[in-house]
């Protein structure tokens, strides 16, 4: 499956999660709720993937925490904020950047509408 494929089954699952919960909920229940739906599609999904990094000479060994990791390739930071912020996409493109991956989504559960909540983040993105 192409990552926009995985990326389309995302979509498709938070903004039927979406209309079924509404917004308001933490993002932890959002984040479980996403995960098993994607789990019954046939994907494999890792939720709160610790990420070592290594910095001027010294290891931290789970510096962060990854909300979603969808077939090793997509990260999904999960927010149920009022609005989005620069912030939080800056946070997604360094965990892309750090990991090395392609493609993130920023998944805010708390937007009037699904559509309004998500933003895709591409780094060095070349299609399958």
């Amino acid at each position: 499956m192409s990552i926009d494929e995985i990326s389309s089954a995302v979509i498709e699952e938070s903004i039927g999660i979406h209309r079924e919960l509404g917004p308001g909920l933490f993002e932890s229940i959002y984040e479980t709720v996403l995960a098993g739906r994607l789990e019954k599609r046939g994907l494999l999904v890792q939720r709160q993937v610790p990420v070592p990094i290594e910095f001027d000479g010294h290891a931290f060994g789970a510096a962060f925490k990854i909300d979603i990791l969808v077939d090793e390739r997509l990260i999904l930071e999960i927010k149920s904020v009022e609005q989005l912020s620069k912030a939080h996409a800056k946070q997604l493109l360094t965990y892309l950047r750090l990991t090395q991956q392609p493609v993130g989504l920023l998944l805010n559960f708390s937007a009037a509408t699904m559509r309004d909540g998500i933003r895709r983040m591409v780094n060095n993105y070349r299609p399958d």
